[in-house]
């Protein structure tokens, strides 16, 4: 790894806010005589060399593009990534290529990313041996991308930069040595990998203890009951206390949840109600707008972590709850555009570009610092920025693109990041077991049934094959154990794209829709709508996982009602 300074690095970077942040400097074979650094009027600019060969993954969870070669990349937080511009849940400044390096640049801006530019001195020469008049749009974008390619990066605002430069023999282990560097991964208990229920927003106590009550005599393995806004006296913004008219004597809930085996998750966010008992204290570091009419804390500011941890850890930890569903924390730019605007201050010097970049992470450190030496359940989160691989959350979207959720079971391994597909309701039978066929062999099983008031089987007729995939998911807690205590030790993703373990097979270049589970499986699902797919297994013994038979590597059409897995074979 090597670390390279250019011009004035701005002061408020992500590094600076990740605890576990280190790193060793070793020598590496990347030519760095060959960047180029410049200053403009928008900022500073970098510009690396880019092979012809060479695939470029990575830039965070990534929910509408997979390889990024040849396209533009903002790495700008927004909950509503609905085309392949690099919005993102979690956008992350950091990228892969197939050549055996990694790029982290360490910014909190909203940098652009042209992989696979040219520069006209560069380019001149090769340009004049072009023979013949390109006749299609095929012919002219491969003549864009066949020149002389570079990485182009434009940091808005900043000055000067300082990027980080990772190499392994693939882009596992690319990875595995970014994640390391703020801290590792995340390790769990097997409760945290049991089944999620979040019940209706609406519910009061009465329903609540209904559906706990209810899941127990269907023989549902659920791990977690996760209560919505309605918890709360207020929320957008938030409060952050039991609501006595909805749930009246909580902390007996709670305890009765406890004793029933499960654990319970409150969603919150991070905008502060005026009728907060925090408002006043919180108010003084907090930013110039407000959201809902809420104060927004600067996390950065040690002061404003305490204030709004120990309201959580006197009122809500000790009480009895155990994880935290933390939503709205990335904002939005192509729906209502409802979180404070790039232009926000903040007191600490951040401005609002930089605090999207940065709000998810340092709330999750101040709900960290409330848990203290306890263990939190592993949690929910909307956002999550660079360096954020040690801290226990999984993201989740608010978006429904089945097709998209799966692309972002393979991508988030590229990111430091984890990622659930989420279930949610489903129009028919096919719908909610497809969802949730790819639900149970991902990061985090959540049905988040946040707007459903009754279960989303119920009236599908299908209990029974509910039951039997949350039972499969119950049988895969061994094997998800082992591989985030793995994660935690060595920073190897859990779940990654096949082209992270098979970096030197072209085949998986392109492939988004299948994904490595816990080091011995590839999982392939199959989206919502379709009766089969096509899988490609790389060279290797393989079986599937559910019967056991020998399967051939290589390309090959499945048709199931099931979700094809295989298992290596040796």
């Amino acid at each position: 790894m090597k670390k390279l300074t250019f011009g004035t690095p701005e002061k408020l970077t992500p590094s600076i806010y990740c605890k576990g942040f280190s790193y060793e400097e070793t020598e590496i074979s990347y030519p760095v005589d060959k960047i180029v650094f410049f200053e403009n009027a928008r900022g500073c600019c970098l510009r690396l060399p880019l092979g012809n060969d060479e695939q470029i993954y990575g830039m965070g969870l990534q929910l509408k593009i997979f390889n990024l070669r040849g396209r533009k990349i903002v790495a700008r937080p927004n909950c509503d990534p609905v085309a392949p511009t690099g919005d993102s849940h979690a956008a992350v400044p950091f990228f892969v290529s197939t050549a055996g390096y990694g790029i982290y640049v360490d910014t909190a801006r909203h940098a652009e990313f042209y992989f696979g530019s040219s520069n006209l001195m560069a380019d001149r020469a090769e340009a004049a041996e072009r023979k013949g008049i390109a006749m299609s749009t095929d012919e002219l974008y491969q003549a864009a991308l066949n020149g002389v390619s570079n990485v182009s990066i434009q940091i808005p605002a900043a000055k000067g930069v300082d990027i980080y430069i990772i190499e392994g023999k693939n882009i596992t282990e690319i990875v595995s040595k970014y994640n390391m560097m703020s801290g590792g991964g995340v390790e769990v208990d097997e409760q945290d990998m049991l089944p999620i229920y979040r019940v209706c927003g609406k519910f009061n106590r009465a329903q609540v203890e209904a559906f706990a009550e209810q899941f127990r005599k269907d023989d549902l393995p659920i791990g977690t009951i996760g209560l919505e806004p309605g918890w709360q006296t207020r929320a957008y913004s938030c409060t952050y206390v039991f609501s006595d008219e909805r749930f009246p004597e909580h902390e007996t809930l709670i305890q009765k949840l406890h004793d029933m085996g499960y654990r319970v998750n409150l969603w919150e966010h991070a905008f502060v109600h005026p009728d907060s008992p925090i408002y006043k204290d919180i108010l003084p570091y907090s930013g110039d707008y407000a959201v809902w009419r809420g104060a927004v804390p600067d996390f950065s500011f040690p002061e404003a972590r305490k204030i709004f941890a120990e309201h959580h850890r006197k009122y809500l930890i000790e009480k009895g709850i155990d994880g935290f569903k933390l939503d709205e924390c990335d904002g939005s730019d192509f729906s209502s555009s409802w979180s404070f605007p790039c232009m926000a201050q903040f007191p600490s010097g951040l401005d609002g570009e930089q605090y999207h970049a940065l709000l998810g992470n340092l709330y999750m450190q101040a709900i960290l610092e409330a848990f203290g030496d306890r263990k939190p359940a592993l949690s929910s989160v909307r956002s999550a920025g660079a360096l954020s691989s040690a801290l226990p959350f999984v993201l989740y979207s608010d978006l429904y693109g089945h097709e998209d959720f799966i692309r972002g079971v393979a991508t988030a391994g590229f990111g430091g990041v984890l990622w659930t597909p989420e279930v949610r309701k489903a129009k028919d039978k096919e719908e909610l077991l497809r969802r949730l066929q790819s639900v149970v062999f991902s990061a985090q099983c959540l049905i988040n049934a946040w707007y459903v008031e009754e279960e989303p089987w119920r009236g599908l007729d299908c209990l029974d094959e509910v039951r039997e995939l949350l039972k499969l998911r119950e049988s895969l807690v061994p094997m998800l154990v082992k591989a985030f205590k793995k994660y935690k030790e060595t920073g190897c993703p859990p779940i990654r794209a096949l082209v992270s373990d098979y970096t030197n097979d072209p085949e998986t270049y392109r492939i988004d829709n299948e994904y490595v589970f816990c080091d011995d499986l590839i999982v392939a699902p199959i989206a919502v709508g379709k009766t089969g797919r096509e899988v490609y297994l790389p060279e290797g013994k393989w079986r599937d996982f559910f019967t056991k038979e020998p399967v051939q590597c290589g390309k090959f059409t499945v048709e199931t009602d099931s979700i094809p897995v295989y298992e290596k074979a040796e």
